[in-house]
């Protein structure tokens, strides 16, 4: 099963872990894999442009079936697979749908983390102003703190309660991401408490960014 797929991953990419993460909780090791740098143009490369035209990480193929975007391919993983490894999807149906409703949101905290980690990339410095960063920071800050209160009303330690499902899949390698760039956990303690809950699982600890553990913290975020 595993060796009919393919996955082109760029480290420290949040999509690419997800589907990483859900390989690896699925039992679905010995995938064929290539990680390819960001910085040198890799992902623009003609091996990822015939998987994924738009030129982006990841590019993921299980025989003839493509799925470049990450949701796409968590979800074909886990249905594909429901009764290997580990399942995603809980069969209680408020955790069900505060799963559904809390993967989507994850979209949301990672925009506004990439608004203000990449401001200064994405914006022309004739453009820049610091007050439109001072706006996309306070953005971030109200969208933590809002992640902050969901964790603390969470029927478990998991986003979507007792169980981790396709949820934590989307929203840990984000939070990971706040950790990465200098995001001080003191000032959200049930974040911080999530975070450290999980670094450590299996499918998470396996599959964590490389480039990671071989360059420092960078404190972007230091005064989030």
């Amino acid at each position: 099963m595993a060796k009919e797929m393919t996955l082109l991953w760029g480290s420290g990419s949040p999509p690419c872990w997800r589907v990483m993460i859900v390989l690896e909780e699925k039992n679905l090791q010995g995938y064929n894999q290539k990680m390819l740098s960001f910085e040198k143009g890799e992902h623009k490369s003609s091996q990822v442009m015939e998987m994924n035209p738009r030129g982006q990480l990841p590019a993921f193929k299980h025989n003839n079936h493509v799925l470049n975007e990450s949701y796409a391919a968590c979800f074909y993983l886990e249905s594909q697979y429901q009764s290997q490894g580990n399942k995603l999807i809980p069969e209680c149906p408020a955790e069900k749908a505060m799963m559904y409703q809390r993967m989507f949101e994850a979209n949301t905290l990672g925009q506004k983390m990439a608004d203000v980690i990449y401001y200064n990339w994405k914006v022309p410095e004739a453009e820049r102003h610091d007050s439109a960063l001072k706006r996309n920071k306070e953005a971030l800050t109200a969208e933590i703190k809002l992640w902050e209160g969901y964790m603390q009303k969470a029927s478990g330690p998991f986003v979507a309660g007792k169980n981790f499902s396709l949820a934590d899949v989307m929203v840990f390698p984000s939070v990971a991401y706040l950790y990465r760039f200098g995001f001080c956990g003191e000032r959200y303690p049930k974040l911080a408490a999530y975070y450290n809950s999980l670094k450590d699982r299996s499918s998470i600890k396996t599959s964590w960014p490389p480039t990671w553990l071989e360059s420092p913290v960078q404190d972007l975020l230091k005064d989030i």
